[in-house]
């Protein structure tokens, strides 16, 4: 194959995350957003050691397998990848894609381990319970959209009013705001040239109590577009800056008054703007106001009550965070073999979020310890332990690699579940080096997963079973539950670890917010 060339070609499988492999004669071609069975026309991008990469072009035909129903949207929005498949298909690629990684990792681990193959989420439409839309065009200098980026591009926007992953109430905010604000004729913040007004709406809803929050994050610029003087005017105080104000609270009425009319199946708890005013493209606050109600909301989750403020993590399907949550107690096992050798276990989970798993296993430990490093999450983690009752969790605010310095307890059973890129490197040697028993290890990202399991592996842990759960039906991403024990050979391996972790180069990077709000988190 030759850079720049067209070719045809079947792709004969999807790896891992969303990399078709496409056969040309007697070459491959790996290629994005192409299913299994499809004959493809491809552009190539990249030829390298033999390996080339390329980009879809057009579906010449069908795979065989696409006999779902995807939304109008499906094909141009860059959210979904599987929405032609019927969900059953989609399982077994996504179960197959995890278990070539695990075993990759795994084929050099002695002992035997168990796969238990995927559990499926509970609902498969309409279950997310967050979604990050972004204001832009669909061509340029086309009429505003709001909504998803389109496939491919950093740029385009395509307001998914169709969308098949939420529920009514997020398509009738998300078509009643952009047309709000196209018919004020409102700029939207250019990516490029730094200016413009409307960046983000932030809609999150509770699956369990049907709370509302919404979040509207503009700059701090003219909404209406203009010169510099006149944004010194709009911050100034003046005719400009009354207008801008008459703006947003028409924004907020207008939400309002859809449920006022009936028109939704759940209620508003708090609506908000945010400003701000930074150039990267992630949802930030340099200052909010909080228009009605307030900025959190509540949501319920096997037994337990759940307050979730606004930049708070909390799994973005409720429905399947059970199923991932039961699994994990599960895989946690029975504490009692510390309470029978006169203590009551200490368990460390490390980034907690709002706490979910601290509080799921406070009714079975002695004291529950978590590290979260979004402040505002550690807050409200506390409160929801205090709320539902718990006096035996602790939530501590900082870096995991920093906190493990810092505290005095000692685990007797460690809990993981950290962002997409995994754990820092740094970290490990820490984690490994108390050397409970049994680790849990939650991934939402399961190359990263593969990546420390590694890592584990050489620091003494074997791998005992595994499980996938599709808490994201229709994306080309799953979670995976992983339970690490310790191997019983006396070798303390964490010196070793450290020189591992120092010399590999690891692909970790610290997000600002961990949460970034994309169609995965």
């Amino acid at each position: 194959m030759k850079k720049g060339q067209v070719y045809e070609g079947i792709v004969e499988k999807v790896n891992f995350p969303n990399k078709g492999v496409v056969r040309v004669g007697e070459e491959t071609c790996i290629v994005k957003n192409s299913l299994p069975g499809q004959k493809v026309l491809l552009g190539v991008n990249k030829v390298r050691k033999g390996k080339a990469e390329g980009r879809l072009i057009e579906v010449l035909e069908k795979s065989p397998l696409e006999t779902g129903e995807p939304c109008s949207h499906f094909g141009v929005c860059g959210g979904c990848t599987y929405l032609s498949l019927p969900y059953e298909e989609q399982l077994k690629i996504k179960e197959q894609q995890v278990k070539k990684l695990l075993d990759g990792v795994l084929d050099r681990q002695e002992e035997s381990w168990t796969w238990e193959g995927i559990k499926g989420s509970p609902k498969c439409y309409e279950y997310r319970n967050k979604m990050e839309f972004s204001f832009g065009d669909e061509v340029k200098d086309g009429p505003l959209s709001l909504g998803m980026h389109k496939r491919g591009s950093f740029y385009d926007v395509v307001t998914v009013t169709d969308c098949k992953i939420v529920d009514q109430d997020y398509r009738l905010i998300l078509k009643t705001v952009c047309d709000y604000f196209a018919k004020e004729e409102v700029t939207f913040f250019h990516r490029l040239r730094h200016e413009g007004y409307l960046r983000h709406l932030l809609v999150r809803k509770a699956s369990g109590t049907g709370e509302i929050l919404v979040a509207l994050v503009t700059t701090s610029q003219n909404p209406w577009g203009g010169s510099e003087g006149d944004e010194a005017e709009l911050r100034e105080g003046s005719a400009l800056q009354k207008s801008a104000a008459a703006l947003i609270d028409g924004f907020c009425k207008t939400l309002r008054s859809l449920e006022e009319d009936g028109k939704f199946a759940g209620t508003f708890r708090g609506i908000l703007h945010i400003t701000n005013d930074s150039l990267a493209d992630v949802v930030k606050c340099d200052h909010m106001d909080i228009l009605y109600g307030c900025d959190y909301f509540y949501e319920e989750l096997l037994g337990l009550k759940f307050r979730i403020s606004t930049f708070s993590f909390f799994q973005t399907n409720s429905y399947s965070a059970e199923v991932l949550y039961q699994t994990a107690r599960e895989y946690v096992g029975d504490l009692s073999r510390f309470t029978d050798r006169g203590k009551a276990p200490t368990v460390f989970d490390l980034y907690s979020g709002t706490g979910t798993i601290a509080q799921l296993m406070a009714p079975v430990a002695g004291k529950v310890i978590g590290v979260e490093i979004v402040e505002e999450a550690v807050e409200a983690a506390r409160e929801n332990a205090a709320q539902n009752g718990l006096s035996n969790c602790e939530f501590i605010a900082g870096d995991v690699l920093k906190v493990l310095d810092e505290v005095e307890e000692k685990p007797d059973m460690i809990i993981l579940d950290p962002p997409r890129d995994g754990i820092h490197p740094k970290a490990l040697p820490k984690i490994i080096g108390y050397g409970v028993e049994r680790i849990v290890y939650i991934s939402c990202k399961p190359d990263s997963l593969v990546r420390d399991l590694g890592v584990f592996l050489d620091g003494g842990y074997r791998v005992e079973k595994a499980v996938a759960v599709d808490q994201f039906p229709w994306t080309a991403n799953c979670e995976v539950v992983c339970l690490l024990s310790k191997c019983d050979n006396g070798v303390d391996a964490t010196q070793e670890v450290e020189k591992i972790c120092a010399g590999k180069a690891f692909e970790y990077r610290e997000e600002e917010i961990p949460d970034c709000g994309c169609i995965y988190g």
